[in-house]
């Protein structure tokens, strides 16, 4: 027996817009801006984790951890890629190991711009980008590839 209001596949649609060209552009926006919030949420995780585990890590209150998260997201995308251009003929002499050293200073510039976030020494901040890195990581397996949540259509038996 079908039900009312559903599709070929037993599909139930909640939501219905005239225009199939805004119904597309509006669940893309909706799930950018969620698949953005999961990512902030696990940068923010991995923040957390780094201060839990490590000495040298400390945030002052939640709102500070959520404004690093943010803010090393802005750095990574900005800052970084730079950073790394720049200094491209130090991570060639040292087979790559120098982007850790890159990935520890964006790190300690974000706890540099951020009151209330502080990272003691250098070493904090290679222990706290590697929490992060493989938190951001394992995360990510439940996250799409461009960032997005992934919408797996469920059938109904």
């Amino acid at each position: 027996m079908r039900c009312r209001g559903c599709d070929r596949k037993g599909l139930r649609a909640t939501v219905r817009i005239a225009n199939p060209l805004l119904s597309a552009l509006a669940l893309e926006e909706g799930l950018s801006m969620i698949g953005f919030l999961i990512r902030w949420a696990i940068s923010a995780l991995g923040l957390w984790l780094a201060d839990q585990l490590l000495i040298g890590i400390a945030f002052d209150s939640t709102s500070t951890l959520l404004g690093a998260a943010l803010l090393l997201g802005i750095v990574n995308a900005i800052v970084r890629p730079i950073a790394v251009l720049l200094t491209f003929p130090f991570t060639l002499v040292t087979l790559g190991l120098f982007l850790l050293v890159i990935n520890a200073a964006m790190l300690g510039l974000v706890a540099a711009l951020l009151d209330g976030f502080e990272i003691a020494s250098f070493w904090s901040a290679l222990g706290g980008w590697l929490i992060v890195s493989i938190t951001s990581w394992f995360a990510s397996g439940f996250v799409g590839r461009r960032g997005k949540v992934e919408v797996l259509p469920a059938r109904r038996p």
